[in-house]
């Protein structure tokens, strides 16, 4: 039982450096933790936006052939059926009539969690059809696929713009 008269309820100096290391040593743990979720977090957003992109492009292109089996559009040996630029994907296009409006395939292009958008310069690395699977520069006819304009390396050790 505590008495009224007890004097020695405080904390030692041993018991609160021991207090302190223990507390930085979690802390030591926590914090790298913390780092790698969060370029967990963006990795998934990159993956996510990848995917959103490619799946517009892909429905453009099916919405394109389609229109060009029924006969409203008109075959040119310059154009394979893929977008003109990202944007539009956004603006949407008619398809000859294909649709009585025009049909957008994106509501806005999804940011680069990795490669913020500096003024004027592209906001993903594009690839027409006629460039080569690897290649860096845009031929400018059409957008068949995109990639991460970053330069920085993955956790997996991949680099982001080889997603």
């Amino acid at each position: 039982m505590f008495s009224m008269l007890d004097n020695n309820r405080g904390l030692s100096l041993i018991e609160l450096v021991v207090t302190m290391v223990i507390l930085g040593i979690l802390t030591s743990m926590i914090i790298p933790s913390a780092r790698m979720t969060s370029i967990r977090v963006k990795e998934l957003e990159l993956k996510r936006s990848l995917r959103e992109i490619r799946t517009a492009i892909d429905d453009y292109k099916k919405y394109y052939d389609k229109a060009v089996d029924e006969k409203k559009i008109i075959p040119t040996l310059n154009n394979p059926g893929y977008p003109e630029t990202l944007q539009t994907l956004v603006d949407g296009y008619d398809f000859g009539g294909l649709v009585n409006y025009k049909k957008k395939f994106l509501r806005k292009v999804p940011p680069d969690p990795f490669h913020p958008v500096k003024e004027g310069e592209p906001a993903w690395g594009m690839r027409s059809y006629e460039d080569e699977p690897d290649s860096n520069s845009w031929g400018s006819q059409n957008v068949f696929d995109v990639y991460s304009l970053s330069t920085a390396t993955a956790l997996d050790g991949t680099k982001y713009k080889d997603w």
